[in-house]
């Protein structure tokens, strides 16, 4: 087995989930951050940490290339975000000999460019909707106008993340739709290039998890929902899809592994579809890194997907357990953002004056989060992953509410309240939803939660009675905020 020592170019959760592959596996690890992480928790967590400069440093090639020669790095893992879906990055990161724990650049520069991938899909024999496989012109034709059915998306080229698309509903709107989506399209990926989609009304979104070798040995493990979306953000995944038949599930595997087969695809991949009214589906993208909800594959197939993707990247032969994959139970998964529903969604600041995680039979929590942080706009308002397991969905579903209740974050304000309205209404629980699902769904105003209140509470009563060096607390408690939290439950039974 080929050694590496992994610089993991990210941060928060995904980077804290790299770093315990790196640890369980025996491989070295390199943290790097930016003068606002200094006291984070990926930081801590790995062998050796490179400070990088100011916030925005994460995206810069030159400085993730030299803190690699600097720490001795063979590898590098990009994470998700930041410069995971760099063509560029990937190519240099081979340039200068190192891993690139992903796929080739060559992939990711095409799966990258949604024109080229549709093109390379629909060559694969993959459904594609219905669209331009061209840029739009800087002016639109009128009798090409004339020509859309509407509704129409206008998508950029370079896009992801749900950014630089607009919806046109008619002719006249589709103008000032495609000025809208370049404007965004260049502030966000510096490439104004845009082209037209068809409208799937009423979809699901689907994709599929595969892993390959790069040597055109592809393997499929499973596929997700991830229907549950506010302004195209995903906010709630579960695998398997909720209601597929047999046959459809395996239309939509098989597709996936075709197209993978046909990339040589080296690495993590997930292939994206949307199931419209009819149970046909359409491939729309492939994302080529991990994703956000790759947990909930993890726990319906018991596959360390990081760890594999690791020993793809060490030069180890994939393993072949495509036939011994069989999905077990249903696995949820639900975002915990720094974001208040009751204003918006504006992101929410502050520090984490409490932090009681939920615990329990099936329940995981990938979080960077710990009591006594701060958090700030400077990044993603992603703050934790909560994901559950159960014998069958419902089952999921219960213990995710379960665990959603157990979860405290006293400090600042969360989605959590928000995401348990979600699964408790009665379209969720019975799998009848669609990616316009929140479009329409009404949060009902949150509710002071007595206990929480009392945590904070007691939390902050004794920090500053322990600042004052009060009398009355018990040694045993004089120290670490977790301590007092402590003699503060035992105080209640």
């Amino acid at each position: 087995m080929k050694m590496m020592k992994v610089l993991v170019a990210n941060r928060g959760e995904i980077a804290v989930r790299i770093l315990r592959a790196c640890r369980e596996m025996g491989l070295p690890s390199v943290a790097v951050f930016t003068d606002v992480d200094e006291s984070a928790l990926h930081v801590r967590y790995a062998d050796e940490a490179i400070a990088i400069g100011e916030k925005q440093k994460y995206l810069d090639i030159q400085v993730i290339l030299e803190a690699a020669q600097k720490s001795g790095a063979t590898a590098i893992h990009p994470g998700y975000g930041f410069l995971a879906e760099n063509a560029e990055f990937a190519r240099q990161v081979e340039e200068k000999g190192l891993i690139f724990i992903g796929p080739r650049p060559e992939t990711v520069a095409m799966m990258g460019d949604k024109l080229a991938a549709r093109r390379f899909s629909r060559k694969a024999g993959l459904p594609v909707i219905a669209g331009t496989d061209e840029p739009l012109p800087a002016e639109l034709p009128l009798h090409m106008a004339e020509k859309v059915q509407y509704p129409v998306l206008v998508k950029a080229a370079a896009g992801g993340g749900g950014r630089g698309i607009r919806l046109a509903r008619s002719q006249a709107e589709l103008p000032g739709m495609i000025e809208a989506a370049r404007r965004e399209a260049k502030a966000a990926f510096n490439d104004d290039t845009v082209f037209l989609e068809s409208l799937v009304q009423q979809a699901r979104h689907i994709e599929v998890q595969i892993l390959g070798d790069g040597e055109g040995n592809v393997v499929c493990l499973g596929e997700r929902e991830c229907s549950i979306q506010r302004r195209r953000q995903k906010l709630i995944e579960e695998a398997p899809a909720n209601g597929l038949s047999a046959e459809l599930r395996s239309q939509v595997q098989q597709a996936a592994l075709r197209l993978g087969k046909a990339l040589k695809y080296r690495s993590l991949g997930t292939v994206e579809f949307l199931l419209d009214k009819k149970k046909r589906f359409y491939f729309i993208e492939v994302n080529p890194r991990i994703q956000v909800e790759h947990p909930v594959t993890e726990m319906v197939t018991g596959v360390d997907i990081v760890k594999e993707q690791l020993l793809i990247a060490m030069g180890e032969p994939m393993r072949n357990f495509q036939d011994g994959i069989t999905p077990r139970g249903a696995a949820i998964e639900a975002r915990i953002l720094a974001e208040d529903s009751q204003t918006g969604f504006l992101p929410s600041t502050g520090q984490v004056l409490y932090l009681k995680e939920p615990g329990g039979p099936g329940v995981r929590v990938d979080s960077a989060l710990y009591q006594g942080m701060n958090v700030g706009t400077e990044y993603d308002s992603l703050l934790a992953k909560v994901i559950v397991w159960g014998e069958n969905r419902a089952v999921a579903i219960q213990r995710l509410r379960r665990a959603l209740h157990e979860y405290q974050i006293g400090g600042l304000s969360t989605d959590i309240d928000f995401v348990l309205q979600i699964i408790e209404s009665p379209k969720f629980m019975s799998g009848d939803v669609t990616t316009t699902y929140l479009e329409t769904f009404e949060p009902v105003p949150q509710t002071t939660e007595p206990e929480l209140e009392r945590d904070l509470a007691w939390a902050a009563a004794l920090f500053a009675h322990q600042q004052r060096g009060a009398n009355g607390i018990p040694e045993t408690s004089r120290g670490s905020a977790w301590q007092l939290i402590g003699w503060k439950e035992q105080m209640n039974k």
